[in-house]
């Protein structure tokens, strides 16, 4: 998302603002490990517990002398590293582990001068054995210390060549961290559940001063967080509150009833932009969830001035007379966000905001419009306009599953309820009606913490488990598989998991009624080819009575770490729901992170499917193809894209003859496909003479069809030639707005 917007048609705005960087460094990027063939039984009492698990170095003398030689029990096999200080070999336990000793069968090069080291993340080390008259040979040490990750760390040879070990073997046993591999998952309490170190939850016996210091530390804390691993979640269980929720990057703030009107805040839950002068256009990752909020005496405004990945859904807005505004109000702009299952009993005021999508709500009234504003199942939505002002209207909301949440029922047993298929729907799922679908005790889930390995995730998949991933960041080793039908997948907090490796973080099976909702995934700096994978190549089974849908699910590449992924979304199966996606090639982010040749991607979303509907789709700076649909039947209802800014020429954005790629591509195989209200935009800030020959790519026939199109030269920065093919006006610097209603 650029990091200033160029209002348009006499809307608010002003002078664009310098982007300013924010957030703190990410941990350091976990180094990748050599793939593991299988789980080590957890030991109940101290054994050797390092054999045959994941090592990595920090060289090795030859392909003949890797890391995982020194790990594999074969006392004829080493790990021999280059001739130079420092060096180091690791082992990943696979789970945190109470460490006892260390034996180091070294080979004639040995250390002089090293340190043992443990580290729960491979970033932040302790030392729990230091030297500097190492003496070689077989050397047994005797140590104290947790961790998951233990290292040796030489920093003075005692020959002249490098550091070599016949065998690392670290002796322990696991507890403290979580279970180990192998281990049975532990069961979940559904009265008393463990959320983890970043869930907060608050009943109204809490003391006002109390919950109000949370949550103002957690802004405090959060508010330019872009790019640090903090994640962070507030639930209130039912009743009645006094409180200001100011929510800051990746922080989510749920009510835990049946009803959003169960928890009722008497005060704001908002977002506003003040740490970049009014500019919202960088307000991403955080969200509003299942609550109802009545505005202070005297006020009628609440601020949801937000951008992508913000969802406000399943909330009640309370007072005819108040309105909820889009945008900072009169200081800057925002672009893009989503209102689902929402009641705003008075005013939804657009401002500056360029582009935003609302699904299934109940809404007083309506008022603004920039470039992109669409409706599908909204009572209260404005009438059918294209262009100026753009409102994409549609009445019915086709086929579509609410997102599943957390709750607790009347005996205190905490659920999570999974809303039920609904078709031709509009208006919310809950507001004067009692809502279809079904509800699942918390003991069936497996609940994650920060810590927990794909391991042990996969092992309580095995079992029937749902996962219920409680804040954090999840580095992952191995993909986590998803083969059980109607499992639920449910994220508190935006919790992200980042592969490693270059595997696939996440895979799902074939199968009927999966659900996967609120999590982020992270590319790593090793490139996987994929990051998420919805069935198998070659799905053919028809779900359309139980569809797999994904919900407030969010992809980044780069920003906070060089991440690189081919494909972030690749959707196999047929039928599947996409309700609400952010999928993001960063355009900023901390030093090093980011740029042409370093957050590579090719492409966003790849739907092979058949039948597949997305709402609310957002995809942005990819460079290739950013959307590639093959699959027939295919819908969406809206669809947001930036081009990639970087192309440090034209060259380099070529497409065969073609001067780049389109943003949307329907394959030419495709006879059925339709969406509606497109907008893409190009911002070439790197090379303002890259040309773009289109945003939308897709074949002649009367079966596929686009309504009410847009692209935009924001700020004249680069051109885009033609809207859908050869049709559409030329966006550029002349004319930095161009727009099309119907295709064909």
């Amino acid at each position: 998302m650029i990091f200033h917007r160029f209002p348009s048609r006499g809307h608010p705005g002003g002078r664009p603002r310098p982007r300013r960087l924010a957030g703190v460094l990410a941990a350091t990027l976990l180094l990748a490990l050599t793939p593991f063939a299988g789980p080590t039984p957890a030991s109940a009492a101290p054994a050797l517990i390092s054999q045959g698990r994941p090592a990595t170095a920090s060289s090795t003398e030859g392909g003949a002398f890797a890391a995982s030689a020194a790990v594999d029990g074969n006392t004829g096999t080493r790990w021999s590293s280059a001739f130079s200080d420092p060096q180091w070999i690791q082992v990943d336990l696979g789970a945190s582990a109470t460490i006892s000793q260390v034996v180091l069968r070294w080979e004639a090069a040995y250390g002089r001068a090293f340190q043992i080291q443990v580290s729960e993340n491979a970033s932040s080390w302790s030392n729990v054995y230091t030297t500097s008259t190492g003496t070689g040979g077989t050397q047994t040490l005797n140590v104290s210390g947790t961790g998951r990750y233990v290292r040796m760390y030489g920093t003075a040879r005692g020959t002249g060549y490098g550091y070599s070990l016949w065998e690392f073997e670290v002796i322990g046993e696991f507890g403290g961290g979580g279970p180990g591999p192998g281990d049975p998952v532990e069961p979940t309490d559904p009265r008393n559940p463990n959320f983890g170190p970043n869930t907060f939850v608050f009943d109204p016996s809490t003391p006002t001063s109390t919950i109000q210091g949370r949550l103002n530390s957690l802004f405090t804390e959060q508010e330019t967080a872009q790019f640090a691993p903090r994640r962070y979640a507030v639930l209130f269980k039912p009743g009645t509150y006094t409180a200001d929720v100011n929510l800051g990057f990746f922080t989510q703030v749920a009510g835990l009833g049946m009803s959003p009107d169960d928890v009722n805040l008497n005060g704001h839950v908002r977002v506003e932009a003040f740490w970049m002068g009014g500019n919202a256009t960088q307000n991403f990752w955080r969200a509003a969830e299942n609550l109802s909020v009545t505005l202070p005496a005297g006020t009628i405004v609440e601020r949801w001035a937000v951008s992508q990945a913000a969802p406000y859904r399943r909330m009640h807005l309370r007072g005819a007379g108040n309105q909820i505004q889009l945008w900072n109000g009169g200081d800057g702009w925002s672009s893009g966000g989503l209102m689902a299952d929402t009641k705003i009993d008075g005013m939804v005021v657009s401002g500056s905001q360029q582009q935003w999508y609302s699904r299934n709500s109940e809404f007083g009234s309506w008022n603004g419009s920039v470039w992109n504003m669409v409706f599908t199942g909204v009572t209260g939505a404005p009438a059918p306009h294209f262009p100026n002002p753009s409102h994409t209207v549609v009445a019915q909301t086709p086929v579509v599953r609410e997102k599943p949440f957390l709750y607790i029922d009347g005996t205190g047993e905490y659920r999570v309820f999974v809303p039920a298929l609904r078709s031709n729907s509009q208006g919310t799922s809950w507001y004067n009606k009692t809502p279809a679908g079904s509800s699942i005790s918390l003991s069936q889930f497996f609940v994650v913490r920060p810590g927990t390995n794909a391991a042990t995730i996969n092992a309580a998949l095995a079992q029937g488990k749902n996962l219920l991933f409680t804040p954090g960041l999840y580095r992952t080793t191995e993909t986590i598989r998803v083969t059980r039908p109607d499992t639920v997948i449910l994220g508190l907090g935006l919790a992200t998991i980042e592969p490693q490796n270059g595997v696939t973080a996440m895979t799902v099976a074939d199968v009927d009624g999966v659900k996967v909702a609120g999590l982020m995934f992270e590319a790593g700096a090793t490139n996987s080819s994929v990051l998420m994978e919805v069935g198998p190549a070659g799905s053919s089974t028809s779900h359309a009575a139980n569809p797999t849908s994904l919900h407030d699910v969010f992809f980044r590449i780069g920003g906070a770490v060089p991440g690189k992924a081919t494909t972030s979304l690749r959707i196999n199966s047929h039928n599947v729901i996409g309700d609400h996606m952010w999928l993001w090639r960063a355009d900023h982010g901390d030093a090093g992170t980011y740029g042409w040749n370093i957050n590579t991607a090719d492409t966003g979303l790849v739907v092979n499917g058949n039948n597949v509907t997305m709402y609310g789709l957002f995809v942005e700076h990819y460079q290739k193809y950013e959307v590639i649909w093959n699959g027939n039947g295919g819908r969406t209802y809206f669809f947001q894209n930036e081009k990639p800014y970087d192309p440090p020429n034209q060259a380099a954005f070529m497409n065969g003859s073609t001067r780049g790629y389109a943003a949307y591509k329907v394959a030419d195989s495709v006879t059925s496909h339709e969406a509606w209200g497109l907008g893409s935009y190009c911002y070439f800030n790197v090379n303002p003479s890259v040309v773009n020959e289109r945003s939308f790519e897709v074949p002649v026939t009367s079966g596929v069809r686009f309504h009410n199109m847009v692209t935009v030269s924001l700020g004249g920065v680069g051109t885009i030639n033609r809207i859908i093919n050869n049709s559409g006006g030329t966006a550029n610097t002349a004319n930095q707005v161009q727009y099309l209603n119907e295709f064909p």
